[in-house]
């Protein structure tokens, strides 16, 4: 049984697949309290669904992605049948993580992206560097950015892990909190090998609206 807040049908905001059609499926509580959490709602609401009720809801839309978000997916045990239930079936599984538990028994075929919670978040101490081993080629290593001194951590880590050899490295802004502009000048400056992305939903609907 799994606890879940909402399953919707919208495009991709985020990550290098931005843009795209895609089946969200967002399951209840956190174990993180960023401050810029801008799915709050999450905590706790959501109702009580079997892996079989959650695939029936899923195949109700034409779509072959599927992403796994939060909260922190991860709480829930049962979420790692339904990523290889789904896989099984075909859908190209995503999982969006707030990277402070393991990620090592993910079925292989599903995108992991993870965050690297940066000083701004104030949940930097509950990132899990253990994970960085078993991040995959497919997968993407996503900053949150809200001040320079979040840019130079970030920088900083993507050196001492040598990230770039990993994977996909995505920075983001903290939505109204820094300007676009400012992270993407730093990152050019530096002739950093990012990609920069904003949260394109946030630009399409109402940034607090759910289910889009």
């Amino acid at each position: 049984m799994l606890k879940i807040n909402e399953i919707y049908f919208s495009v991709q905001g985020e990550s290098t697949h931005a843009g795209l059609p895609c089946v969200f499926v967002r399951l209840t509580y956190c174990n993180l309290r960023c401050t810029y959490c801008d799915t709050e709602y999450a905590f706790y609401e959501g109702k009580d669904m079997s892996l079989e009720q959650v695939i029936e809801e899923v195949k109700k839309y034409n779509c072959d992605m599927v992403e796994i978000t939060g909260g922190e997916p991860l709480i829930q045990k049962e979420v790692l049948p339904l990523m290889q239930s789904l896989c099984d079936l075909g859908y190209k599984v995503l999982i969006e993580t707030g990277g402070s538990l393991p990620i090592e028994n993910i079925d292989p075929r599903v995108h992991v992206i993870m965050d690297l919670k940066c000083p701004s978040s104030r949940m930097m101490k509950k990132n899990r560097y253990e994970n960085l081993q078993f991040i995959k080629p497919i997968d993407e290593l996503k900053f949150v950015i809200g001040t320079r001194e979040d840019y130079e951590w970030s920088k900083e880590m993507i050196a001492k892990y040598d990230l770039q050899s990993k994977c996909e490295i995505l920075f983001s802004v903290v939505f109204e909190s820094l300007k676009p502009v400012e992270l993407v000048d730093w990152i050019i400056e530096d002739s950093l090998k990012v990609r920069f992305q904003l949260q394109m939903h946030k630009f399409i609907w109402d940034p607090k609206q759910k289910g889009v």
